[in-house]
């Protein structure tokens, strides 16, 4: 499985879409999942810490598997299970089986090519730091049971050495770059990432103290797997600083069949070209919109300009106290709630949601506010909840956002991460009970984050005139991205240049504005566009399905049938809605 797989599902928006163990899931659901442990087993084998995640049971102690070949081994693995999957899709009569093995088919291909991209331009190269976080992090949390809580010490010791059969990871990964090192045309990492990775390495390994304390693992057994630790994390700094910042590249664009290869993987299937255009224009609409509606929301807050950028300015002014930030929140999370049930645009379940704010290690891991996903295999009522970041800790004059922290910012941002977007996409999969392959398996970020903005258009008319400006605003965001990260990947266009769109036209602050660069040019490129793509497609296949029903379209069974889904791809969520919704609404 490719680190970006798994970095990507473990960070912020993995799905499973196991049931809970009260609920019948449909046949041919239980045999699609018994089909999908072909490459479950894969994924485990390779990244235990990910399948622990999402609740495979007897991973927890387990860790990453970094020794020699592991790219040969992780590909033959693969090679095979995608063999096994194409002998089960040759014997298989149902249909919605079928369309399961094909998506998990397609999900081998994908990660057999991402290997192989990787392994011929780049030279390896781990943030050890962020690995035993998020590892250590998996187990660590109020909501996961706290039997587990003792295998994070084993899995520590695991990382450190200090475990039967276990090599420190560390060790590991100096190897793997040593056994390659003499290859001069692989690339080195762009040198503010490995600069970023570097400053971030005290942040994790301080967060897995303050766990370990916060859970009382930090005994005698404890203690000396912290101290290992530190003292291989500093050595391990050093080996980078020493020998991987040499061979760190100035440029930050990848080679292009490896931004090629990033696009498709998180679901973009049109050529950049075409993607720039169409986000260029929506951009255009958008801050016209936003130039439209910015004397209103002038006039209803009180504030002396009309230009939508001084109006933005004027809104963040309105910052909410550290101990304000998460009472302010959860009141707005109230106030859409009834919305939802009031203009009938989803089914909520009976629970509240869940938020609160990030810890500087996490804050480090993920800079942006996320949802952190509950676990979606042996789930026993555990939530997700909606992390909200204040800052970003890569460095530089200010680091504090004042992007999510004041009052008119809330509404949208909930709405994206929690009620109706996330939180509810993600609890739907977990309760309902949705195969695997339309899942894990199927995930990329267009379908995840295309729900995301699409909840926060369903709520955009029901909000204050500042709430829906800075939901346009958010909007205006996203179509930049959708722009800037294959410009800038591309050569079209400046950082520089970059930085000034995002700064000064989208209005945001230097912190976020860093936060958003790096993320196109280093942290994962070609992912930011995924959130316009997503969302224009999920509207198209909305528009279709009240083209085809006129006045008798339901917008609740619409949304509800959509998220039922699971995280199907665009097409294949068209194709449903074509073959299944529209003719059982019209039954009715």
């Amino acid at each position: 499985m490719s680190k970006r797989l798994a970095l990507a599902l473990a960070v912020s928006l993995a799905a499973i879409g196991s049931a809970h163990a009260d609920t019948k899931s449909p046949t041919w659901i239980d045999r699609s999942n018994d089909d999908a442990k072909v490459l479950l087993d894969v994924m485990a084998k390779f990244s235990p810490e990910f399948a622990s995640q999402i609740g495979v049971p007897g991973y927890d102690d387990k860790v990453a598997d970094l020794k020699p070949d592991v790219d040969a081994r992780s590909r033959a693995a693969l090679v095979d299970a995608k063999a096994k999957l194409e002998n089960m899709l040759a014997g298989e009569k149902d249909a919605n089986v079928r369309q399961d093995l094909q998506i998990m088919i397609k999900a081998a291909d994908q990660q057999i090519e991402g290997i192989d991209l990787t392994h011929k331009y780049m030279l390896p190269y781990q943030d050890v730091g962020q690995l035993i976080f998020q590892g250590e992090f998996a187990l660590l949390k109020d909501d996961v049971d706290a039997k587990r809580r003792p295998s994070a010490v084993k899995r520590l010791a695991c990382y450190v050495g200090k475990a039967p059969g276990c090599t420190p990871i560390t060790d590991l990964a100096k190897a793997q770059t040593q056994a390659r090192i003499g290859e001069k045309d692989l690339i080195g990492p762009y040198k503010n990432e490995v600069e970023q990775k570097l400053s971030n390495t005290q942040r994790y390994a301080q967060g897995i103290r303050q766990l370990f304390a916060k859970y009382k693992l930090d005994d005698a057994e404890g203690k000396a797997a912290l101290d290992a630790l530190d003292s291989q994390l500093k050595d391990y700094d050093g080996w980078v600083r020493s020998t991987i910042v040499p061979r760190a590249r100035a440029d930050f664009r990848l080679p292009e069949p490896l931004y090629a290869y990033n696009l498709k993987q998180v679901g973009i299937d049109i050529p950049p070209e075409q993607l720039i255009k169409e986000a260029q224009f929506e951009f255009t609409e958008l801050r016209s919109m936003m130039q439209m509606i910015a004397p209103v929301v002038a006039k209803d807050e009180n504030i002396q300009a009309t230009d939508y950028r001084d109006v933005l300015k004027a809104l963040k002014k309105q910052q909410l106290g550290k101990d304000d930030v998460v009472p302010w929140y959860h009141e707005i999370i109230g106030h859409i709630e009834d919305i939802i049930r009031r203009e009938h645009i989803i089914t909520l379940p009976q629970r509240k949601m869940q938020m609160r704010l990030a810890s500087e290690a996490e804050t480090a891991a993920v800079p942006a506010p996320h949802m952190d996903p509950p676990p979606f295999i042996n789930n026993h009522g555990e939530q997700g909840t909606f992390v909200l970041t204040m800052g970003n800790p890569s460095g530089g004059k200010s680091d504090s956002y004042d992007d999510f922290t004041y009052k008119a910012a809330a509404w949208t941002l909930t709405a994206h991460e929690g009620r109706p977007g996330h939180e509810l996409q993600f609890a739907a999969m977990v309760e309902r009970g949705v195969s695997l392959a339309r899942s894990l398996f199927a995930f990329n970020s267009v379908n995840v984050e295309g729900w995301a903005l699409y909840a926060e258009s369903e709520m955009l008319p029901y909000e204050p005139p500042a709430g829906q400006f800075i939901a346009l605003q958010a909007r205006l965001q996203r179509a930049a991205r959708a722009y800037l990260d294959p410009m800038l990947n591309l050569g079209l266009i400046t950082k520089e240049r970059a930085h000034d769109v995002l700064r000064n036209d989208v209005g945001l602050s230097e912190a976020m504005t860093q936060q958003e660069l790096d993320r196109y040019t280093f942290n994962s490129p070609g992912q930011a566009t995924a959130y316009f793509y997503g969302y224009m497609r999920l509207q198209q296949t909305r528009l279709n399905a009240e083209l085809a029903l006129g006045k008798d379209f339901n917008r609740q069974a619409f949304n509800d049938f959509v998220i039922g889904q699971g995280l199907l791809p665009p097409e294949q969520l068209a194709e449903a809605v074509r073959t299944q919704f529209i003719p059982s609404q019209k039954k009715k």
